[in-house]
């Protein structure tokens, strides 16, 4: 078994993850978020009510 360690911390729209893995931030308001991972990558995710969302891993460059 393993464990994982993430501190997010939330100033309005904006949240910075701080992860074993390094540091993400994101941005977004209601359902929609877009995020920097602390790996480089990015993506897009949609959160709908009742359980439903939809996230999409954008290309690097």
């Amino acid at each position: 078994m393993s464990f994982g360690f993430r501190k997010t911390i939330k100033i309005g729209p904006f949240r910075i993850n701080f992860s074993r893995g390094g540091v993400g931030h994101s941005v977004g308001k209601g359902g929609v978020r877009y995020t920097k991972r602390a790996d480089g990558g990015r993506q897009v995710s949609v959160d709908l009510p009742g359980g439903f969302s939809w996230r999409k891993a954008l290309r690097r460059r």
